[in-house]
């Protein structure tokens, strides 16, 4: 079973992102293999919510990128071998009878097109079976005690069959002769057609790991724990976001007893951004995937929802206040399925009155606080709301982001600290900006006659 989520939260966390090129998945996406790339997609839109899985997959990509295990293949092999396969038109079966004098006449003459597609997509096929063999066998010692190992397992199963071992023998720097190439065709494109599918499909597994292996090692990403789900933990040590060329990495834990982070800070003291980090790494580290921190140990998760970037819907006429209603309510219809959910609100009903947002946000927030199955990380701008949750609720852990003040001049550390803020500096930014001033200047106006 896959971690629940859903495009809302893809597109906060910039999982795929508009264009692909600053998401989180391109930071990941190195692979050789068009099959590759696939996988790896496929496993962004489907998170694990086991921790045996999850704890398997973070063991084999740690392994890879201890080791630094290259991939001995060659991308436009797969590109000639998946083309050839995905033809299974009986018409194009090569037969001895077709070896004639007019077709080596074409064959020299480079007219042959056909011909030369097959024969090309053989011997890529053979080369990617020369290549997966001495893989297997560079790799044996090395995963034997790791998950990988029932991976490799499969790999050999398939690699020991009979009809294929002709081919492992073979020299490809060397032309074949056409009833060897209609030998072989038979057996790649008929015969084990099926069978040849399931290796490349351990190989696209193999570049995916590998890909993502090469990324933790030049990024010195962690590799996350799973936990029991109802361990109800998460430890997270200098984590950051990954798009951010000079992060500023912060720590925090959820425990049992404090399952409600609830941050305060004043605006662009970077809130979003750090609640953006803490979306990312609990998503990769429900992959089984590095994440961006030096420790990370957490609690598997059913689901993951955010609110964070929640556009309004002009088509339907609905106000960005509304937007934020049935996105609360979606998300109260998920927790009411007792599910253990990782839950994120920014700035809790911000298309609302001061009024409004203040006493739906204490509302809203004691709410969730009963929900001690899940994990919440709430942040607003009204922070008279913490002052009447720290009365109303034991079970939440207030933080903040600073902002310290050089003169008038305000200065964003980004480092999380214990507490409620009381900062507020909107006012001072729009007169440093001039604004009133520009706003407050005359125009003079010249007379015509």
């Amino acid at each position: 079973m896959s971690l629940m989520t859903d495009k809302q939260t893809l597109n906060d966390l910039n999982i795929f992102g508009k264009g692909g090129g600053d998401s989180v998945y391109a930071i990941f996406n190195r692979t050789f293999t068009r099959g590759g790339s696939e996988l790896m997609e496929a496993m962004f839109r489907e998170p694990l919510s086991a921790v045996t899985g999850i704890n398997a997959r973070s063991t084999t990509i740690r392994s890879f990128a201890e080791k630094e295990i290259p991939f001995p293949y060659q991308s436009e092999w797969f590109d000639a071998g998946e083309q050839h396969l995905q033809n299974t038109d009986e018409r194009s079966r090569l037969n001895e009878e077709e070896d004639t004098l007019s077709r080596k006449f074409n064959q020299l003459i480079a007219a042959d097109t056909e011909y030369k597609a097959i024969e090309k997509g053989v011997v890529s096929l053979i080369n990617i079976l020369q290549a997966t063999r001495l893989f297997a066998d560079s790799i044996r010692q090395q995963v034997a005690t790791i998950p990988y190992s029932g991976e490799l397992a499969a790999i050999d199963q398939l690699l020991r069959l009979e009809e294929l071992q002709p081919m492992m023998q073979e020299q490809t720097k060397h032309k074949f002769p056409f009833a060897k190439i209609a030998e072989y065709d038979k057996v790649l494109r008929f015969r084990q057609r099926d069978k040849i599918g399931q290796l490349l499909q351990h190989i696209y597994l193999a570049d995916v790991y590998l890909s993502v292996a090469r990324t933790a090692r030049e990024r010195q990403l962690c590799f996350p724990v799973a936990l029991p789900p109802e361990s109800q933990t998460m430890v997270l040590e200098n984590f950051y976001h990954p798009s951010l060329t000079k992060p500023v990495a912060n720590s925090f834990s959820i425990t049992p007893s404090s399952n409600i982070i609830f941050l305060t800070g004043a605006n662009m003291a970077g809130k979003s951004t750090f609640m953006k980090a803490l979306g990312i790494a609990m998503f990769l580290g429900q992959m089984g995937f590095p994440v961006p921190a030096s420790k990370m140990e957490f609690a598997v998760r059913d689901g993951i929802f955010t609110t964070i970037n929640l556009p309004d819907n002009l088509s339907q006429g609905t106000s960005h206040f509304y937007a934020e209603v049935l996105r609360i309510k979606t998300i109260a219809k998920e927790l009411s399925r007792d599910k253990y959910l990782f839950v994120i609100f920014d700035e809790l009903f911000r298309g609302t009155n001061v009024k409004d947002a203040y006493e739906a946000t204490i509302a809203i927030t004691a709410a969730i606080a009963r929900r001690q199955n899940c994990m919440f990380v709430v942040s607003t701008h009204i922070i008279e709301a913490g002052d009447i949750l720290k009365e109303k609720c034991n079970n939440i852990n207030f933080v903040y982001l600073p902002t310290l003040m050089e003169g008038n001049k305000p200065v964003y550390t980004h480092k999380l600290a214990s507490g409620i803020t009381s900062d507020r500096h909107g006012m001072m930014i729009i007169k440093n900006e001039g604004i009133l001033d520009i706003l407050a200047r005359k125009k003079s106006i010249k007379k015509t006659t």
